[in-house]
């Protein structure tokens, strides 16, 4: 429902173009490793990768569960709430866990958070905390690199601007991209895998930069390896 929700809205919020390295679609079971920039990213990320026929569990903030409309669909999609600071904390990858083992792909946020920038420029991932990496070992997943730009074009800055971003959006149409990497198996070392994550998740956000300001893609394209859908 997120997901379908996600690819009717972000078309009206701006010119979505995705690529991708490869043209399969990943397998069931992957974790998707995406780098997190604006309130406005996931539902960017859904959209993209509803358009390759993905859709994914989401590790989110557990304070969304909070909003009543948005918990009823958080906990009908089976996403997995993340208590961020409590010792409930590692019940979400507990709840990752278990939807890979059911065949679920599941997106998450390497950093684990927004970064405390006002401005909207673009920016490379910060630091990966090392709950993919350990999701990854306890799995045996494969982990596809997701970087994404132009959301912070909808939303970034203090609440105001966010709220200004978002209702400007449709009149200023901002371009926003995805770039979907090459699938890896992440290292079980999970300090070395935490890096290796993390210099995939920015490589495919440095491609969705390029492809930004790409004027040959079509927002309204279709097609893998390099080409826009």
């Amino acid at each position: 429902m997120l997901s379908r929700i996600a690819a009717a809205v972000v078309p009206l919020l701006g010119h979505l173009t995705v690529t991708s390295d490869r043209a399969a679609t990943p397998p069931t079971g992957t974790i998707i490793l995406a780098n997190h920039t604006s309130l406005a990213d996931p539902g960017v990320v859904l959209a993209a990768l509803h358009r390759m026929r993905i859709e994914p569990v989401v590790l989110a903030t557990a304070g969304l569960w909070r909003v009543p409309v948005l918990r009823e669909l958080l906990t009908r999609g089976g996403h997995v709430p993340v208590h961020r600071g409590t010792d409930r904390a590692a019940d979400a990858l507990e709840g990752a866990a278990a939807a890979l083992a059911a065949g679920r792909n599941v997106l998450v946020y390497g950093e684990g958070r927004l970064p405390p920038r006002k401005d909207s420029a673009e920016a490379g991932p910060e630091a990966f905390r090392s709950g993919p990496a350990r999701l990854a070992a306890a799995t045996g997943a494969p982990v596809l690199p997701l970087g994404q730009a132009g959301a912070r074009r909808i939303t970034s800055g203090g609440g105001a601007k966010q709220l200004a971003g978002l209702l400007t959006a449709p009149a200023r149409r901002p371009r926003l991209h995805v770039h979907l990497g090459e699938p890896l198996r992440l290292p079980g070392d999970v300090t070395a895998a935490t890096a290796a994550a993390h210099r995939a998740v920015t490589a495919a956000w440095r491609t969705a930069v390029r492809r930004l300001d790409d004027r040959h893609l079509d927002p309204a394209g279709a097609g893998h390896g390099g080409t826009a859908r």
